[in-house]
Formats: structure tokens, sequence, C-alpha cells
């Protein structure tokens, strides 16, 4: 399912450092030749595990993957879930966004036809009972906790079924699925947005600044991890609201040097559950020109509340 994306967020996942030193804004052009391919976690949730990403296997790049896979040999004859590492904290539930890392392979022999960890790239599966994967995913994350790892072993109907999906997959295949659960994201309320910035106005900024309206208790958002969150975007200096995320799913993106500076220098140090107003210049947002596509006048501070649901 195709979605849109606040400009704000894609620029953030584009890796823009919108401003820097000669305080150059990226265009529009560039962001909307590049969302469809790079910002729908959705689309590549349905992709990674439905479709034609299981042609081949990929060639193994990332430490972190499991490898050692005890397969059962054998048709599961119902979808078995085992725990390999325990997690932590409340269990997913249906309707919930669980993120994960996986890796699959045959059931009966072993033999990959997927992963995600090669392509550095854990997803959304969710709504959990609704999303669009095979029925042992939506079946298999009920009840999971972040920091999980587990092995779900589906018999053919909960999988493909009859059809063929490529030389690896065969008709009436067991699949096997190692799963690192990242992250539980529960549905967002749009009632608990935020309506306003929650902070003094400004104009004229000349560095970034932060306030904690609410303590997160829960895990602590570090540098180089990602984050996973909503926010609105306000102007600073009357307060007008320009975009909102929270009527779709959060956003997950890495705290990396290279992205949107007002988010990847602002964010560290949150608290899961913590909700925080960044204050930035336009030299760390988008540039001294601002941006007319959200109402973003020249030369004009922002405001970008953040709603931490999850970091890994």
């Amino acid at each position: 399912m195709r979605r849109t994306i606040p400009i704000l967020v894609t620029l953030s996942l584009l890796g823009a450092a919108c401003a820097g030193a000669d305080s150059e804004a990226v265009s529009d052009t560039a962001v909307e030749d590049s969302v469809d391919d790079v910002v729908d976690s959705s689309a590549v949730a349905d992709d990674a595990v439905t479709d034609d990403t299981i042609e081949s296997a990929p060639v193994p790049t990332s430490p972190d993957k499991p490898t050692d896979i005890a397969f059962p040999g054998e048709a599961p004859v119902e979808l078995e879930v085992t725990v390999l590492i325990a997690g932590d904290g409340p269990e997913s539930e249906l309707g919930d966004t669980v993120i994960v890392d996986y890796v699959g392979v045959r059931s009966l022999d072993g033999v990959e036809f997927d992963n995600s960890y090669d392509r550095a790239m854990p997803f959304a599966v969710g709504p959990l009972g609704e999303a669009q994967v095979i029925a042992g995913w939506n079946d298999g994350l009920i009840g999971v906790q972040a920091g999980a790892q587990l092995q779900l072993d589906i018999p053919s109907e909960m999988a493909y079924g009859e059809a063929a999906r490529s030389e690896i997959i065969r008709e009436n295949e067991p699949l096997t699925f190692v799963i690192d659960i990242r992250s539980i994201i529960k549905p967002p309320d749009p009632d608990e947005a935020p309506t306003e910035s929650g902070v003094d106005a400004s104009e004229g900024a000349t560095e970034l600044s932060f306030e904690d309206l609410i303590e997160g208790d829960g895990a602590v958002l570090e540098e180089g991890q990602t984050a996973v969150f909503h926010l609105v975007l306000f102007r600073a200096d009357n307060g007008v609201e320009l975009d909102s995320t929270w009527t779709d799913e959060p956003i997950q993106i890495p705290m990396d040097p290279t992205g949107f500076p007002a988010l990847v220098q602002g964010m560290p140090g949150m608290g899961v559950g913590g909700r925080r107003a960044i204050t930035a210049p336009p030299s760390l947002a988008f540039g001294d020109e601002g941006n007319p596509t959200i109402g973003l006048p020249a030369d004009t501070d922002i405001v970008i509340v953040i709603d931490l649901v999850g970091a890994y």
C-alpha cells in the first residue's frame, strides 16, 4: 500500500543534510522522484516475504544474520513457534505493528530463499492479523516481545499453499523463518497527537535546542540506532502546524550523521515512550529558502515534536 510521506520524513530517509554551511535546501523534485522507491516500509514487507525477491538467495554479507538454522527436515503439520532468545516488555497483539529482521529457508532441506539482514533493512509487519504477509506470519508474530528471536515452522497451507513461487519455493512447500523482533509498535491514536509545540516561540535561532515534554521510561535511543517515531512539524515563530505522521504508520530513521540534521542531532538520548520538542534553525532543517510546499517561509525556525515509540 502506497502512502503519502511528509516531506520532512522523506528528506530524512534519503539522508539529506538539507542545509549545511551553504544553506542550500534539497529540491522538491528530488524528493518526489525518490520517495516511492525508498520510504514505503509496508511495500518492502510485502515484497520481502511474498513475491519476487524469493527468486534467488542473496549472498551472505551481514554478520548478524542467523546461519545455523535447525530446520525440521520434514513438513510441520501445524504452525510451530519456538522462542530461541527471550525478549522483554509488552507482548504483541492483534493490530500492532512488529519491526523485524528475518531469514527464510525451506523446512525440508534448509535451502535459503530470502533474508532481510543482507539488505540492512528491517521492516514493519502490520497491522497484525491483517498484514499483507503469509498467514504463518500474521499468526506466529502474535504474543512476541521486543528483543526476542524466534523460529516459525510453517505448514504449506499457511505459507503459499499449492502455488509455486519460484524454483526454490515449490508447490506445497513448508517454510521455516528465524526472526529477530526489533520493536513492537501499538496502533497510533490521532487523538493523542500534539496540537501545539509545547515550547516558546523562536525566531532567528542559531543552534538546535530541545525540551522533553514527556520523559520516556523505555529503552534510550543511542547514536547509530534506528528510531521508530511519530512527529508533528510546527512553525517555530507562530506555532502553526505544517505536517504530521500520526494518521499513518510510524517512521523508521537511522540516527546517522548524514541524515536530516535536526532529527539525528536532536533525538538521541530520548527514552521510548517520550515526547520531545526540537527547535531548529533553517541551517539544520530546510535551508534559508524554507519550503513552500508545506507552508514554511524562508528564514523560519521549525519545531519538530517527536513521540518515540521504538528504538533498535
